[in-house]
């Protein structure tokens, strides 16, 4: 090399070196969706040591937090600083704030900034708030209810007008009521929430919800009006005529706090002052729709120079109860995406239906203009007949039916207020005029829940599974985990809610709304520590305690914890967890648990005339000392996180005796159990109840039986969310492909091939004939068997939590190609950031991407090598001879 060429050559390298050392000098770090309990900017918190989160967002790999410093205070500039911290970690989930302590009904401000590994300090965030709740001290509004007792259908109406004397710096309107409630304040709606203040165990605590008001008060004269609706107060909810299990009365309790620029302040409160009557809602019931007769509307009854009629009476106060007055701790339930009517058609029986394309959760909207007092009734349905007629039989007693009654003046848009149906087909009776698709549009509603998750493969019946989980997903999460969304039940069945938690968890941000529902099955569970079907629970006192159902108060506690890396949920529902397992103890013999009422494996396969024992039965005290494993298993990690040593050891040693006590039970010497069934070995191998010898011979059972069925499943809700991990953890991952991939009856893919776009309560909800299976308990919307979507996301995608590192603050990235796909992608938000694993199979070379988020690790096992990857944050990409 010449010497020009190496004075070239120098300067090129110094040239590489001053680029890298550019770019290295320029990599930034920055913070994105802070959190204060789970929640963005929350008006009503009521931990006195609230936990803020971040995520970090770094262009630079292997980025990690070395430290950060929070500040807080009552300005929005935060001139004046109340508390700061700053500690040298890598925490940024769930920061517990450790300053003074902070003022009730109080608007605090905050920000962080992090500095990481490499050097970089990002700016401080941009200011974010929260406010804290009120205390029982704080409340002076009186609850209100129309004067003598509550018997009308109809919804009752109550304003007020007031005066403010000055200009408006600040205000804040705090609304709960027993029953429903919709708010405005002059003519204007308040929030855009439904079904507020939410359903809870109300006879424990009730919530309630803060707006703030500024821009829509003004000096001088303002007018409140609020609605209120049966809901699941008072109105019909449970099984067969059952209604006012909460209370006869409906009530609304208001609080509005203005501050003025003066720095003044003024209280209106919901009080005796108040006027109460009448309107359009002639009746709302959450089974049953709402009926609205414009004829009736009070124009301008929530606005000012409204001239009360003599139907405006005079309210009266109620004295207060003994239910807790609580903040929001999860999402309220939104308006969410529309669907445009795909068609209108009529049915062999003359009916007049539309169809929307989609099974959907929530209501029509519908224009209509007419003589006055033509009455349209809108019908729901989820399915039609084979005969393409219009189905509602598996809606029992429930009508979901919303009637209209014109004023006969001009267009209006109706829509339901206290009532929602599920339904992808509606029948439109007395319409006036051609009915045109424009005329109709569907709206999903659902609690307010970030999507989290993405996951598509090559196969497009995989696709459409998922979406279908997602919309059961969707469809039962309002405000509580229900069963079902469409006929006379809809209620919290903690056995789906446990089998699906983890799953939900995949598709969207579900923290706060199980945090929220966790508190409830802490308030309803019994005195001995049982655990009701349902949460809230509106069914009998005894109608608790089965395996699977009410060990939710274990396994999603620690789900949650996993996911989100909550340890002050696990910390706060301990309690609950621990009650429990010490009632099933306290119902055992010899350690174990061969008592009480048992659902079972609820809807295993069961052919219609089974003469040659081939219907899937599994013994319910074999299901029930498997879960009282689980659950011990559970209380005793949760007790190793929290510190509880006492406890380590006490249910050590438990678990050790209910194992046991399985063997002893349910085993013969060579392994086989008593109940040949996938279930019986599914939950035996999940949950470790057998010998380390014993379990490869189990889990070759297993693959017999599945064969044996022709590749078909046969398990129910409790046995259906492990049976592919089963399969997959022992190496059988042919096999759960098999029976994932499997089209015909019983199958995850049966019912996409009939045209579902949610998922099914029964395998075969509609037979191969196009008939029905029995109509009294056939939803279409039942998200229990979603439950694969566990799997799907952390064996074919690859993305799985690790329990030692929560939150996926390390996360194992596995995937396990199968099934003929050649594709597959999933991304997931999680507490530190999104999270990505998409690979391809193509010309013999397997091609994986992955990324992760900063903050956080991962492990890459390479599928069919030995090879593992340690790898930090940032996008990689892995490809080799498959």
């Amino acid at each position: 090399m010449n010497r020009i060429s190496r004075m070239l050559s120098a300067m090129f390298t110094i040239a590489l070196l001053f680029l890298f050392t550019t770019n290295v000098s320029a990599q930034k770090i920055s913070l994105k969706d802070l959190t204060v309990e789970h929640l963005v900017n929350p008006f009503s918190i009521d931990n006195p040591k609230p936990r803020f989160s971040w995520k970090i967002v770094s262009t630079a790999k292997n980025t990690k937090q070395n430290n950060y410093e929070i500040r807080l205070g009552t300005s929005p500039k935060i001139d004046k600083v109340l508390w700061k911290t700053a500690v040298s970690n890598d925490q940024s989930v769930l920061v517990t704030y450790d300053g003074l302590p902070l003022s009730s009904k109080t608007k605090y401000y905050w920000q962080v900034r992090v500095t990481d590994n490499h050097g970089n300090t990002s700016a401080w965030s941009p200011v974010q708030y929260f406010q804290t709740g009120l205390k029982p001290e704080d409340w002076k509004a009186k609850w209100i209810a129309v004067e003598g007792k509550d018997t009308s259908l109809a919804s009752p109406l109550f304003r007020k007008e007031f005066n403010l004397k000055k200009n408006v710096r600040s205000a804040m309107v705090y609304i709960t009521a027993k029953g429903l409630y919709e708010a405005s304040i002059n003519g204007g709606r308040v929030g855009n929430a439904y079904f507020a203040p939410g359903w809870t165990s109300y006879k424990n605590h009730i919530q309630y919800q803060v707006y703030e008001l500024k821009n829509t008060l003004k000096k001088g004269a303002n007018a409140i009006g609020v609605s209120l609706g049966d809901g699941w107060y008072k109105g019909r909810i449970g099984f067969g005529s059952q209604k006012e299990f909460y209370g006869n009365t409906r009530a609304l309790l208001l609080q509005l706090e203005v501050e003025y620029t003066d720095g003044s302040k003024e209280i209106i409160v919901s009080d005796n002052s108040w006027k109460t009557s009448y309107g359009a809602i002639r009746s709302s019931n959450i089974y049953d729709g709402d009926t609205y007769d414009a004829r009736l509307e009070q124009n301008g009854w929530n606005n000012l120079n409204f001239k009360e009629n003599a139907s405006w009476k005079a309210v009266q106060e109620l004295a207060n109860g003994p239910e807790k007055l609580v903040g929001m701790s999860g999402p309220q339930v939104t308006k969410h995406e529309e669907f445009k009517a795909l068609k209108i058609f009529k049915t062999p029986l003359g009916e007049t239906v539309v169809d929307f394309g989609q099974n959907l959760v929530g209501w029509v909207m519908l224009k209509a203009k007419g003589p006055a007092g033509t009455k349209i009734t809108i019908s729901h349905a989820e399915v039609l007949t084979k005969e393409w007629n219009f189905y509602t039989t598996n809606l029992r007693t429930a009508k979901q039916q919303n009637n209209y009654i014109l004023k006969g003046e001009t267009e209006q848009l109706f829509e339901p207020h206290f009532s929602f149906q599920g339904f992808r087909y509606v029948k439109i009776e007395g319409y006036p005029g051609e009915l045109k698709l424009e005329n109709l549009t569907a709206v999903a509603v659902y609690s307010d829940m970030k999507t989290s998750g993405k996951f598509s493969t090559s196969n497009p019946l995989l696709n459409q599974l998922q979406h279908n989980i997602s919309w059961g997903q969707k469809g039962n999460f309002v405000d509580v985990p229900t069963d079902c969304p469409q006929r006379d039940e809809r209620l919290g069945w903690t056995g789906d809610a446990q089998a699906f938690a983890s799953t939900a968890a995949y598709n969207m941000d579900v923290a706060g709304f199980f945090t929220k529902w966790l508190k409830d099955v802490s308030a309803d569970q019994l005195p001995g520590g049982s655990v009701p079907f349902v949460v809230p629970n509106v069914l009998n006192q005894n109608d608790a305690g089965s395996a699977g159902w009410a060990d939710v108060a274990t396994i999603i506690p620690w789900d949650m914890y996993v996911i989100y890396a909550d340890k002050g949920l696990l910390e706060t529902q301990y309690g609950s967890m621990k009650k429990w397992v010490d009632y099933i103890s306290s119902k055992s013999k010899n350690n174990l648990w061969n008592t009480g009422f048992h659902f079972g494996d609820w809807l295993f396969y069961r052919p219609n005339d089974d003469n040659d024992g081939r219907a899937a039965v599994t013994d319910k005290y074999m299901i029930a000392q498997t879960f009282y494993a689980h659950s011990t298993q559970l209380l005793l990690n949760a007790a190793k996180v929290l510190g509880k040593t006492e406890d380590v050891a006490k249910y050590s040693d438990l678990l050790e005796k209910i194992k046991e006590a399985y063997i002893k039970e349910n085993m013969t010497p060579s392994g086989k159990l008593i109940s040949n069934t996938q279930t019986a070995y599914v939950l035996a191998l999940q949950f470790d109840m057998l010998p380390e010898n014993l379990r490869a011979q189990a889990a070759q059972r297993l693959v017999d039986n599945v064969r044996d069925y022709g590749n078909h499943l046969t398990t129910g809700f409790l046995g259906t969310p492990y049976l592919c991990h089963v399969l997959s953890r022992f190496g059988h991952e042919d096999v759960a492909y098999d029976l994932l991939m499997q089209e015909s009856y019983p199958s995850w893919l049966y019912p996409v091939k009939m045209g579902a776009t949610t998922i099914w309560e029964r395998w075969d909800g509609i037979k191969q004939d196009g008939s029905f299976q029995t109509a009294d308990m056939n939803s279409f919307n039942h998200y229990a068997y979603g439950a694969i979507g566990d799997w799907m996301y952390k064996n074919i995608a690859g993305i799985n939590p690790v329990a030692a590192q929560p939150g996926y603050k390390a996360i194992l990235i596995a995937p396990r190609p199968g099934g003929k796909l050649t594709s597959a992608s999933a991304e997931l938000e999680t507490v530190y950031g999104t999270v990505k694993s998409s690979w391809t199979i193509a010309g013999g070379i397997f091609k994986l991407d992955v990324t992760v988020p900063a903050n956080a690790i991962a492990t890459v096992i390479l599928p069919k090598t030995n090879k593992k990857e340690e790898i930090g944050s940032g996008s990689y990409h892995f490809e080799y001879k498959y």
